[in-house]
């Protein structure tokens, strides 16, 4: 844990690190909203079945939810700053290599390479963040810049694949190719060598990452394909149960491994627990949710795809505004507190666009929705981050930010097959009716306002916890509370031992 005074400044050497790791942070969000609105134009140029289809974003989501616990190890292990240029070199080529083939199975076998270069990518970003600005008010103001650049990339994806597709739809995959090589430029001469790696005495867990690694693929990829298997499909179930099978050997390697790939000690802290919890309900819901509404409005209204776009621009429009004032806003509130309101926020949000009715009514349903649910983001992703990450030793922090990234990815996966296959139960893809469709939505929207109302329960019990808190901590900057939390830990541990 970074305990140290804060006596740094920030220097421009400082800045330009920060807006290279924004940079790869805001690469990735591009990428992802970019490719959502071309996939029509993809499928009508290369001849791919909806099956087909689904797995050029399955496809990603497949490499990158599967490795984030493998990549965030490696980091830690083995540099971040030569997983990072490594990572972002892989996802330069093969960006490029996505945009000229021609051929479906290349093009999803690209997705998978890109998706497992990311992987590697996001957690070495956020450990560089976090080991390079310690914890308190720098930190915290470099998250909220980080987060800035995420809000960005994505707005800016959304704006740019409605423009791109009218031209090709390979330029949406073709663009991330030189934006990553100006990251990749940018890194190699922004961060510096010499990273002080500590690996005296420590092996990398090779039976713990085979183990884990093939049951966060196993996983996103029974999820993925039950859609067209069938939940209750013999497939389904074996291959969940082999999700369970390959977790508990895992299980068994961590517990009687020297070094474990995943020390089970840093679950023991309440506020990491809280924030993947959170970013599973947080990424979760906003994925269902835009995914139907993109249904909704396109479907239903006959919305182009850049009219479509547009209508989600305000919540990133929110998220990026806010960010800037993130730095001062969580030192001045603390990450628990920040947290428990931007659940509130979503869970309100969700319920608004429940009285929707079939002809989109924007002024009054859809855009405080959409305005919520920016101000959510704004608020949860930057204080879950710097709540995942708190009092975690630096040789840990690898570790911390992959946790909390899979649970971003996964709990997007999963979250937006279940809520698929509620609309599918319904029938909504058979039905004519734009209101019978519309009524087919609605138990999806319900199930999405009950997720993440249970991710605003796990944040208000945060603020149980910290109610009962000494008050000798709670004097103290906020940022003072998950670091007693973090101490708990380690005198719970200590003691056992």
């Amino acid at each position: 844990m970074t305990s140290e005074p804060e006596t740094r400044t920030w220097t421009p050497q400082l800045w330009g690190i920060l807006f290279v790791l924004g940079g790869a942070l805001c690469l990735d969000a591009l990428d992802v909203s970019m490719v959502g609105v071309a996939l029509p134009s993809i499928r009508s140029a290369l001849g791919l079945s909806t099956a087909s289809l689904q797995w050029i974003v399955s496809g990603y989501v497949l490499g990158y939810g599967g490795l984030l616990l493998l990549g965030g190890r490696a980091a830690d292990l083995l540099g971040r700053r030569k997983m990072f240029l490594i990572a972002l070199a892989v996802f330069a080529i093969v960006s490029l290599a996505g945009g000229l083939v021609s051929s479906p199975a290349l093009l999803i076998g690209a997705r998978f390479i890109k998706g497992i270069a990311a992987a590697f990518t996001a957690p070495a970003s956020m450990s560089l963040l976090t080991t390079t600005f310690p914890e308190g008010p720098m930190r915290n103001r470099a998250f909220s810049v980080y987060t800035v650049f995420g809000a960005s990339g994505f707005s800016l994806g959304l704006v740019l694949s409605g423009l791109l597709t009218e031209v090709s739809w390979r330029w949406t995959l073709l663009v991330p190719a030189p934006a990553a090589l100006v990251v990749l430029i940018g890194a190699i001469l922004l961060i510096p060598r010499g990273e002080n790696v500590s690996r005296a005495g420590r092996r990398f867990d090779l039976p713990g990452a085979a183990t884990v690694t093939a049951a966060m693929l196993l996983l996103v990829y029974t999820v993925v394909e039950a859609q067209q298997a069938g939940w209750g499909s013999a497939r389904t179930i074996g291959s969940f149960a082999g999700v369970a099978v390959l977790l508990a050997v895992f299980g068994l390697i961590e517990s009687r491994s020297k070094d474990p790939l995943v020390p089970f000690a840093i679950f023991r802290s309440g506020a990491l627990r809280r924030a993947n919890v959170g970013a599973i309900t947080l990424f979760g819901t906003y994925v269902s949710f835009q995914f139907l509404i993109t249904q909704y409005l396109q479907t239903l209204a006959h919305w182009s795809a850049l009219s479509t776009a547009l209508a989600f621009l305000p919540a990133g429009v929110v998220v990026a505004v806010l960010s800037l004032r993130m730095g001062g806003l969580i030192g001045r509130f603390g990450p628990i507190r920040l947290a428990a309101v931007a659940f509130v926020c979503l869970v309100v949000a969700y319920a608004v666009f429940l009285r929707a009715g079939v002809r989109p009514d924007y002024p009054s349903v859809m855009l405080p929705a959409v305005l919520l649910i920016g101000l959510a983001f704004g608020l949860g992703f930057s204080s879950l981050s710097v709540a995942a990450t708190a009092g975690v030793p630096d040789a840990e922090q690898g570790l911390a930010a992959s946790l909390f990234q899979t649970s971003f990815q996964v709990g997007g996966a999963v979250v937006l097959a279940v809520v698929t296959a509620v609309v599918d139960a319904r029938g909504a893809s058979k039905i004519i009716s734009p209101a019978a469709t519309l009524s087919a939505y609605r138990p999806a929207l319900v199930l999405i306002t009950v997720i993440a109302g249970i991710g605003m329960l796990v944040a208000l019990s945060g603020l149980r916890r910290r109610a009962r808190m000494p008050d000798a901590v709670l004097d103290v900057e906020p940022e003072a509370v998950l670091e007693a939390e973090a101490e708990a830990v380690l005198s719970d541990k200590n003691a056992a031992v």
